[in-house]
């Protein structure tokens, strides 16, 4: 398996190139030759396997140059029931009679999605750093739960160093507590005084400068990197193979969006030959990406138009890993994504209201929006009814997600994260705080570590030469 990037300027690699480039020098992204398809022998013959061997798996299919017993080895170090405080890692909910359940993706460590595909990421930088004889800088943005994740797997790895963005007051306390309380000489977090979007294009901006990028070898963590998307479409996979009983069953999915890495995933996944009926996007005020769905035109917002709300890791307007799914929208066109993203460039948006048909025909793709007053509702039902807490994120999912429910077809919401990690929206809507897990009851008071500094790729390059690891 081979990987050439969205625009047409990187040479061929491997995964373990890619795991370490983060975004390919001509600017674009790591996208596979060929998606590797799965048949529905090989899909049924997966059922029973425990979720770090179906990681194995279907890992497997995209890190072909991994000795097959090093990545297993790999993937039963990253899931493990005391890494992820369930024997099934990822546990299925039912949520009322209607076919809708809540797919567990928040076991982890940091309470949040994003453990799922970073505990692997942990173990597989480590081991392609130690065999190579070389260190790693990942320089990453958050909006909330991919920062943390990032450093409570990398914290203390050998040969790696992270600096992790994030936007200064615009994180719940929890988030916030969760990333800069971590003492571990090789993070260091930083909250740049602007949106998460300012954020991510400092890091992007870095990562295109390749004379700085090649001197401090950077990487990346957030989703742009391939090594992300590939470990969650194992989920994809989990989940359909807990809520069907049958070859060939078709399962729909619905996804709480910010990047548009996790729902992308699913489009993998869907692509491989996964019995996949709808991917439901949901969005919250921030809803350039339902936009795009609904009218085919994408159109990003500048910083001052994105919203700072309620569920605010999905505050963002300018998706990264959007371009990856128009690369295949447009055919594989590297010259018409170039041309794309030129065009954003200059106009702030573009056009593709010709292909709109495709969306659901072809590739399952519907969405729909959440506001403030939808979580909050959202979260008291689904509470009222089975007794089960979600987050406003997940909130989000489960509101867009009861309007596409379908007679016969399993729905399942893709977890976010725990309740805990939003206590104040969880008070607003309940008249209670959600209560953090027993090891976590304290976090908030701990002693925090963060350099805080303007939204200055200037100010965030001269840290990172001041604390780079070489």
């Amino acid at each position: 398996m081979k990987y050439i990037s969205t625009r047409g300027g990187m040479n061929a690699l491997g995964f373990s190139d890619i795991l370490l480039e983060g975004l390919a020098p001509d600017g674009g992204l790591a996208m596979p030759e060929q998606l590797p398809q799965v048949s529905e022998q090989t899909l049924e013959s997966w059922r029973g396997l425990s979720y770090a061997d179906l990681a194995f798996e279907v890992l497997s299919l995209f890190a072909t140059d991994i000795p097959a017993d090093d990545l297993r080895r790999l993937t039963r170090a990253a899931y493990t029931q005391e890494i992820f405080n369930s024997e099934d890692i990822v546990p299925l909910r039912p949520l009322g009679d209607n076919g809708l359940s809540l797919l567990g993706l928040s076991e982890g460590p940091t309470l949040a999605f994003k453990d799922m595909a970073m505990q692997f990421l942990g173990q597989v930088f480590e081991y392609v750093l130690a065999k190579r004889g070389t260190t790693l800088n990942i320089v990453g943005a958050t909006s909330g739960d991919t920062g943390s994740a990032a450093e409570y797997a990398l914290r203390g790895k050998q040969g790696v160093a992270v600096f992790m963005l994030s936007p200064h007051g615009r994180m719940s306390a929890f988030q916030r507590a969760q990333m800069y309380s971590l003492q571990d000489e090789n993070i260091h977090n930083i909250a740049v005084r602007g949106v998460f979007d300012e954020a991510q294009d400092i890091v992007k901006a870095l990562a295109g400068d390749l004379a700085f990028k090649t001197k401090y070898r950077l990487g990346a963590v957030n989703s742009i990197n391939w090594a992300r998307i590939a470990a969650q479409v194992v989920y994809y996979f989990h989940g359909w193979l807990r809520a069907t009983d049958k070859p060939g069953q078709q399962v729909s999915f619905a996804v709480p969006s910010g990047n548009f890495g996790n729902i992308l995933s699913g489009h993998i996944a869907r692509s491989m030959g996964l019995p996949v009926r709808r991917l439901v996007l949901a969005t919250n005020e921030n809803n350039v990406l339902e936009e795009f769905f609904r009218t085919g035109v994408y159109r990003p917002r500048p910083a001052e138009q994105t919203y700072a709300t309620s569920s605010p890791s999905m505050d963002i307007s300018r998706a990264s890993n959007f371009e990856r799914f128009v690369f295949e929208l447009v055919g594989r066109d590297p010259a018409r994504v170039k041309a794309l993203w030129a065009s954003l460039a200059k106009d702030g948006s573009f056009d593709l209201s010709d292909l709109k048909p495709q969306f659901e025909s072809r590739y399952g793709f519907v969405s729909g929006a959440s506001s403030h007053e939808d979580r909050l509702a959202t979260i008291r039902s689904v509470y009222e009814e089975t007794g089960v807490l979600v987050d406003p994120h997940t909130a989000d999912g489960v509101k867009v997600a009861r309007e596409f429910i379908e007679p016969g077809v399993p729905m399942l919401v893709l977890e976010t994260a725990l309740p805990a990690k939003f206590s104040e929206t969880i008070e607003e809507a309940l008249g209670r705080p959600a209560t953090p897990p027993g090891n976590l009851a304290n976090l908030e008071s701990l002693p925090q570590r963060v350099e805080v500094m303007d939204c200055s790729e200037a100010a965030v390059r001269r840290f990172i030469e001041a604390n780079a690891k070489v």
